[in-house]
Order: C-alpha cells, then sequence, then structure tokens
C-alpha cells in the first residue's frame, strides 16, 4: 500500500518537477536530459514511475530504495517533506506553523541584540565622551613635522588629522589589519572629507606643502572639536 502511494506521488507533475529541480541543485551527476523527457510525460493518464525507474533514469540521490527485510523507500527530508504536504494538509499546515513561529523568534532575537548593542553604544559613548574628546582632537603640527616633505597628498591629510602617517600608524599598529583610516571615526572621517576638498583649493593656490599642513592641521582641529560637540553626529553613532 505505501509503495502504490508514493508511486501515485512520483505521478505527478508537480512532485517530479520538485524533485528534479532539487537533483539539479545538490546532484552533479543528475541526468537532466532524462528528467526533461519524465517531466514532459508526467500527468498523462498513463504515465506509472517507480522509484527504481526514476533512480535508474535520471541517476537521481534524493530518493532511494532498497529490497529486503528491512529495506524501503528513504529520501532526504526536503523530498521527505514535499510528500508528507502531499499526503496530510495537517502536516502541512503544522510545518508552516512551526516555521512561522521560528521565524518570529529569530526576529525576536534579532530584535533584541540589536537594541541591546544601541544600549550598550549609548551607554559607552556617555563613558567614553571626555577621552575621546581628549583623543580626537588634533594636535597642533609641530616645526618638525611642518618641515618634513612628504611623499603623497594622503600622507599630508593623515598628518594633519591623526598627527602620524599610514607607515607610521602600520609600525604602531602591527597586530591590525587594515590602515589608519580604516580605524577612525565618523568624525575624523566627515573631517577627512572636508580636508581633501580644502587641500584642492589650497593646492590651486600654490600653497608650499609645509604651509597646506598647518592650515589643514587648523582646519582638522577646528572641525574636530565642534563636531565632538554636535547633538547631530551623536544621534548619528
Amino acid at each position: 500500500m505505501q509503495e502504490a502511494v508514493i508511486i501515485k506521488w512520483l505521478t505527478l507533475k508537480s512532485t517530479i518537477e520538485y524533485i528534479g529541480e532539487w537533483e539539479a541543485l545538490y546532484n552533479p551527476d543528475f541526468n537532466y536530459t532524462e528528467f526533461g523527457t519524465i517531466k514532459n510525460s508526467a500527468g498523462s493518464n498513463n504515465f506509472v514511475l517507480s522509484v527504481k525507474n526514476w533512480i535508474e533514469a535520471t541517476n537521481a540521490i534524493g530518493i532511494t530504495a532498497k529490497a529486503g527485510r528491512y529495506g524501503g523507500t528513504y529520501a532526504h527530508k526536503d523530498i521527505a517533506f514535499h510528500f508528507g504536504m502531499w499526503i496530510s494538509p495537517k502536516f502541512q499546515l503544522l510545518l508552516v506553523k512551526e516555521y512561522q513561529r521560528l521565524k518570529e523568534d529569530e526576529n525576536d532575537r534579532l530584535k533584541l541584540e540589536w537594541n541591546l548593542q544601541r544600549t550598550l553604544a549609548k551607554v559607552n559613548y556617555h563613558i567614553h565622551t571626555n577621552a575621546i574628546k581628549e583623543n580626537l582632537i588634533p594636535n597642533e603640527i609641530t616645526k618638525q613635522q611642518a618641515s618634513f616633505v612628504y611623499a603623497n597628498e594622503a600622507d599630508l591629510l593623515n598628518v594633519a588629522l591623526f598627527g602620524i602617517t599610514a607607515k607610521e600608524w602600520r609600525d604602531n599598529n602591527a597586530d591590525k589589519n587594515g590602515n589608519i583610516r580604516d580605524y577612525a571615526t565618523l568624525e575624523q572621517l566627515v573631517v577627512l572629507s572636508n580636508m581633501e576638498s580644502i587641500n584642492a583649493l589650497l593646492i590651486g593656490q600654490d600653497l608650499t606643502q609645509s604651509d597646506r599642513l598647518i592650515q589643514l592641521n587648523k582646519v582638522a582641529i577646528t572641525q574636530m572639536k565642534s563636531l565632538t560637540e554636535s547633538n547631530a553626529m551623536k544621534k548619528l553613532k
């Protein structure tokens, strides 16, 4: 009786399409040509397909049939669920209900984690406010720093804002991946973007690199002081 039910299920065109697509996804040896022939025949009055015929024709692996005392028909859980939903509407409803419950639980957990992260971020922000202000505001450029010739404009901006070149940062942070700008704060990235535009204008005015560094450093100090006090920036964190 069980075999007859399975054969009836295999006769359906929707079943052939489902298990065929499953095999196409997971079985590199699946005979797609034979599958197409079977799919075209499925649904007709004289169409009959056994598990054995399906396996032999397509090299399918999703369903297996074993003879003997401990034999029977076995299927991957994806296909077994499909069979179960066909044979029992109640099973299908329970499966859908359980899926929805799991998704709701997952969404609740993700919301909780997200809210917890936001709360911790706000707490940490207030705890570290003073330290952040002290460490983020750039120091004034020294005469020695202003006298150096920097290999590229990127390092000029790095020194004006961070006080060190990219190489100096890497030497001091050998354990970290990326570069100095990957670890910049939101405020620093905003100021850096503004400084790039200002530097382009200063270059157009034919200012020396030393003079531009001093001016850019002043801009960095002024803007960082402003941004660390900005309520708008705090809302973005």
